[in-house]
């Protein structure tokens, strides 16, 4: 993946997960964190594989979505 694209999908991840509640910010923890609950939501992001960026924007949007009703 090209790296701006990359850094696009990481600011607008972190944008999108300061939005999100406690509760949906643990459940992006469990599934991107390695185990690691403890890590900062930010630094989840920084160290998310390429590959898992996609899905995760897909979730976060649909996220938001809801929660915005």
């Amino acid at each position: 993946m090209n790296k701006k694209i990359q850094e696009f999908a990481r600011t607008t991840l972190k944008e999108g997960l300061s939005l999100c509640t406690d509760a949906q910010q643990l459940l992006f923890k469990r599934m991107y964190a390695g185990g690691n609950l403890e890590m900062d939501i930010n630094d989840v992001v920084d160290n998310m594989s390429e590959d898992k960026l996609d899905h995760a924007m897909y979730q976060v949007q649909n996220t938001l979505e809801k929660n915005n009703g």
